[in-house]
């Protein structure tokens, strides 16, 4: 019998990622913060996502994020192993945003101990601004690789934000 995805409401589109992975032999380990910090940021991600390669109709996929000659890759894969396509994008656009929102993230949790109410807001709506646009950079470098929504590119910027690059 045939599985009509129309007629189940429950059922996961085939334009997703089923399963993220980042590449061992360059993305160094981090703490226990930041691994739980990378696995929450996988799980969210997975959990919701729209994530179509441009010029493939197949799908699910699996992306496996790592760097290669200082490049970000985007290794996708099928569902079942066949490979789709590798991207690489250029961290240098990323650079200032990542650092910046950094700097706002230490500078709401240090406000969070002393700072009043509307300080901490202030703060915190930098913090989501400096997200926004971190997400739209990947959104931008994406377009014609792969067609993803914001939300995605939302929880994918988080994911490379946990990052922590060897080197």
């Amino acid at each position: 019998m045939e599985h009509d995805v129309a007629a189940d409401p429950d059922a996961k589109p085939p334009a997703r990622l089923v399963a993220v992975e980042l590449d061992e032999a360059s993305i160094a380990r981090g703490s226990a913060d930041v691994e739980h910090e990378r696995a929450t940021a996988i799980w969210d991600l997975v959990e919701d996502n729209r994530f179509a390669p441009v010029g493939h109709d197949g799908g699910p996929y699996r992306l496996k994020l790592g760097l290669v000659d200082n490049r970000l890759a985007f290794a996708i894969t099928t569902e079942t192993g066949e490979a789709v396509a590798v991207h690489l994008l250029s961290l240098t656009p990323f650079r200032r945003i990542v650092k910046d929102y950094f700097f706002v993230c230490d500078s709401y949790f240090a406000a969070i101990r002393t700072a009043s109410p509307s300080k901490i807001e202030a703060i915190d709506m930098g913090r989501r601004g400096l997200h926004n646009d971190g997400s739209q950079v990947l959104v931008d470098r994406l377009a014609g690789k792969i067609d993803i929504d914001f939300d995605t590119a939302r929880r994918l910027f988080t994911l490379i934000c946990a990052l922590r690059w060897k080197g």
